[in-house]
């Protein structure tokens, strides 16, 4: 998303992102339709609607926020997801709540929390105006989003499995962005960015969307919500990585502190036991 940043603006990179994703994910749609599986209805589409409206804010509001800082800070502030994840697990979904009390839960999620705002707190330059309430603003907002898109797609994932949730969920997204590409857009920029930079888009929509949620639905099945949402805090290891190795980003001192006990806390919530199910995630 960073780099798709210096040639597509925030909403033509997502329309053009989940509308691929939504290309991807269609032959398994098909295969699974001839082999007998239900067809999608109304109902169905009412109940992946609601999800997919936070969801549309997580993806605007995340592309913005790379504006404001490097993919491998931000990366590590959004893991601050699991807090607001937690809550509203523990508030929506009962059989989550024996997770959620383990001490190694709430201790690792504390942790996690207190890394993530760490790195952003110790990023050079915070005091000037790039790095002022908006850009803290909209990365909280992308982290919100997530969150309760996280909680509000745990019900239609397990109830419609995770390819055809997904696969509801990339439409919709889609055509709820493609209005507000043509209002605040560029529809054309895939004719302006370029061959390299459109294959980047189609490879990361294959990959960063439709193979990573499918996968994220089947994790929520199997091991709830909240736990998916705190193991994630493994993410920023291997964006930093790769954001030091392309973009030059470092970060200082105080930040690799607050990194390493974000980590800590991710491996103190790995220790929880999850809740046994009786449902098992869907054969993909």
């Amino acid at each position: 998303m960073y780099y798709l940043n210096r040639y597509y603006d925030p909403w033509a990179q997502n329309f053009y992102r989940y509308f691929v994703a939504c290309l991807a994910i269609a032959p398994l749609l098909i295969y699974r339709a001839r082999r007998g599986a239900p067809p999608l209805d109304w109902r169905a589409v009412t109940m992946c609607l609601v999800p997919c409206l936070p969801n549309v804010v997580h993806q605007v509001t995340q592309v913005v926020a790379l504006f404001y800082m490097g993919p491998g800070v931000y990366t590590i502030f959004a893991r601050a997801s699991v807090i607001f994840t937690a809550l509203l697990a523990l508030a929506f979904f009962p059989e989550e709540r024996p997770v959620i009390r383990q001490w190694q839960f709430q201790v690792g999620t504390l942790l996690g929390l207190i890394g993530a705002f760490g790195v952003v707190w110790f990023q050079p330059g915070r005091e000037t105006e790039h790095m002022k309430l908006p850009g803290l603003f909209i990365a909280f907002t992308a982290t919100f989003c997530w969150a309760l898109y996280g909680v509000l797609i745990k019900r239609p994932s397990m109830q419609l499995g995770p390819i055809r949730s997904f696969g509801l969920v990339s439409l919709i997204t889609s055509i709820l962005l493609l209005p507000l590409t043509f209002a605040f857009g560029n529809i054309t920029a895939p004719l302006h960015a370029g061959a390299q930079v459109n294959l980047v888009l189609i490879v990361s929509a294959v990959t960063c969307i439709t193979l990573a949620h499918v996968l994220y639905y089947v994790a929520i099945r199997e091991i709830g919500v909240a736990l998916a949402q705190t193991l994630q805090l493994l993410c920023p290891a291997l964006a930093l990585g790769l954001s030091a190795w392309i973009y030059g980003e470092r970060l200082t001192q105080a930040q690799l502190w607050s990194a390493a006990i974000l980590l800590l806390g991710a491996f103190l919530a790995m220790r929880v036991k999850p809740i046994a199910t009786t449902e098992t995630a869907e054969n993909i």
